[in-house]
């Protein structure tokens, strides 16, 4: 039957057909999508003006809809190790679609995948895959509590671990009240079963369980935090978590939703606690990051800690909805349905989700890390270098891989070590900063408080674009205006 001519969808939003223009296809965005964006990490709100709209990515670059190409730096905000579109990953993903893109029931390559994920993080007994690494962390906590019978979590501040309610909390007096609640919609009451501690700060966290410690079920932590930029742990502060909360008979949640599988074949975990990883070295830990290990039978013995729990996501899922939680089997277990702990999810385990991730970590050896660690160093050379030249203060801060840059004198001299010292710096440069890179066709995440993300698809011709482009964009942060200061009260 033919639908009559008022129940037809109309032509999209004026802006679409013509691909003109970022601007015009942002305003038809606008027009049936809340701010124009279906998360709120796309948006350019703290950089100005609208954001690229990507039409296609290949390797180390993406093909926006005004027909430029640019060097990307964003990776998916994380997944994309091994370049976008690899054909392996995308033939793995073809077949499977031709299979079926989702039976309800449970597949053989859900078994190879988290097969996969167990070698490369033996402390990983069992695993459980989810959508999305909000539902990671917030399966996680669930279990913790189900496991200890207790009802409070510990988190940092400025470490970010989904947007599930209880995990969206502002710092606030940390032991005295708990935390405030980050986000409109979220109960005082489910803010408050979260404690938030500065990052980094042994004595807080020590003083926090030496008041609370038979209320606490587990410390949630990403042990080398990316989303207040990288802020890297102190030397032995992951080790202390761990020693503490078992103290207390708390859980330790490592949350490796970004740095799982990307920073090392285990995570950060493997590059800290196996391979030494630490920014007390000389170099800053560039030695073993440029080599990170595989664990080995001998992994316990050489682990300076281990956590209970971990989460992952973005690499293990190769850039398709795919996140997991896993670790020690007798906490596993309570999961539904063995255990009372439920968790469920319609489309958890996705054929076409579990292809792309089994295939990326297939190909994700010891080449593409030693690539992708000497091109992260590279990169972040080439803009500290631009970066001096116009004598603007800064530091490139590294864990592993994983870097980003901070601005000011303090940032400089200190470095950031947490979340009020990510707040501190002179952001205001970052957008200029931003800006000027991607005229010059190199497009970085849109938040000085973003990590970067580099592939094994970058070469030789997209860090020459870089270094052509460093000079002005160092000049647009050298020349930045300071916001005004606010009058006194």
């Amino acid at each position: 039957m033919t639908s009559p001519a008022s129940a037809r969808p109309t032509s999209p939003a004026r802006g679409i057909d013509d691909r003109a223009t970022n601007a015009g296809l942002f305003e038809a965005a606008r027009a049936v999508i809340p701010g124009g964006v279906d998360s709120p990490v796309r948006a350019f709100g703290s950089v100005g003006g609208a954001p690229v709209f990507i039409e296609s990515a290949h390797g180390a670059r993406v093909r926006g809809a005004e027909g430029r190409d640019y060097v990307d730096l964003v990776g998916s905000w994380g997944p994309a190790l091994l370049g976008h579109a690899h054909p392996d990953v995308v033939e793995a993903v073809r077949r499977a679609a031709g299979r079926g893109l989702s039976f309800g029931a449970p597949t053989t390559a859900e078994t190879e995948l988290a097969e996969a994920v167990r070698a490369r993080v033996p402390a990983v007994e069992r695993v459980r895959f989810v959508s999305t690494g909000t539902e990671a962390t917030m399966t996680a906590v669930r279990l913790a509590r189900g496991a200890t019978g207790r009802d409070l979590v510990v988190k940092f501040a400025g470490c970010y671990h989904g947007h599930s309610d209880g995990l969206l909390s502002a710092a606030g007096s940390g032991v005295a009240t708990g935390g405030l609640p980050g986000s409109a919609g979220v109960p005082k009451t489910v803010a408050e079963q979260t404690v938030v501690l500065p990052y980094n700060d042994v004595s807080a966290l020590e003083e926090c369980f030496a008041a609370r410690g038979d209320e606490i079920a587990a410390v949630i932590t990403e042990p080398a935090p990316a989303n207040m930029g990288v802020v890297p742990p102190a030397p032995g502060f992951n080790a202390t978590i761990r020693e503490v909360s078992a103290a207390h008979g708390a859980l330790m949640i490592a949350d490796e939703v970004l740095t799982g599988f990307r920073v090392g074949p285990a995570g950060f975990w493997g590059l800290e606690a196996l391979d030494g990883w630490s920014t007390a070295l000389d170099d800053g830990g560039a030695g073993p990051a440029a080599s990170p290990s595989w664990p080995g039978t001998d992994w316990r013995e050489r682990a300076d800690w281990v956590p209970d729990l971990l989460t992952f996501g973005k690499v293990v899922g190769g850039g398709m909805p795919l996140a997991a939680l896993g670790g020690r089997a007798d906490v596993m277990e309570l999961l539904a349905p063995v255990g009372p702990v439920y968790q469920a999810g319609t489309l958890s385990g996705n054929p076409l989700a579990t292809a792309a991730g089994l295939a990326t970590l297939t190909l994700a050896d010891d080449a593409v890390y030693a690539t992708v660690a000497a091109r992260a160093r590279e990169i972040g050379e080439i803009v500290g270098a631009a970066l001096d030249a116009e004598g603007v203060a800064h530091r490139v801060q590294r864990s592993g891989s994983l870097f980003s840059v901070v601005f000011g004198a303090g940032a400089a001299r200190r470095g950031v070590r947490d979340y009020e010292g990510a707040r501190a710096q002179e952001a205001w440069r970052f957008g200029p900063f931003f800006r000027a890179f991607l005229e010059a066709g190199v497009a970085l995440p849109p938040s000085v408080f973003e990590a970067w993300f580099v592939s094994a698809a970058h070469g030789g011709a997209e860090l020459e674009r870089i270094a052509a482009a460093a000079p002005s964009a160092a000049r647009a942060a050298a020349t930045a205006p300071a916001p005004a200061a606010r009058p006194a009260r």
